[in-house]
């Protein structure tokens, strides 16, 4: 598994989504709960930017039609969207956000 720096945790703000592009994959990085979590930025449902919509309680909501994505498993939480989106493991090095997007969890 190959990290890579997404960003700097002091550029992440609680509930906030932020999307970077790591080795070509698009990916929204979440910083809430105290914990950072790295999802594909694209809705499985629509093809969308996920890091356009609104956090909360560890799911992030696709904006175009209110699909919700647990950040910890990708998982949806309920229609439109039925299928998961990637997940990615994340390791906090002092303010350096690492994401692999080479193994997906």
């Amino acid at each position: 598994m190959t990290y890579v720096r997404a960003a700097a945790l002091s550029e992440l703000e609680d509930d906030t989504p932020k999307r970077v592009e790591l080795d070509g994959t698009p990916v929204s990085l979440v910083r809430t709960e105290g914990e950072v979590f790295a999802i594909n930025d694209i809705c499985s449902h629509a093809n969308v930017s996920l890091s356009e919509g609104e956090v909360e309680d560890c799911s992030i909501e696709c904006w175009l039609h209110g699909s919700s994505f647990d950040l910890r498993t990708g998982k949806p939480n309920g229609l439109p969207a039925t299928r998961p989106v990637p997940v990615y493991p994340v390791k906090i090095e002092g303010d350096d956000v690492l994401v692999s997007v080479t193994q997906e969890s």
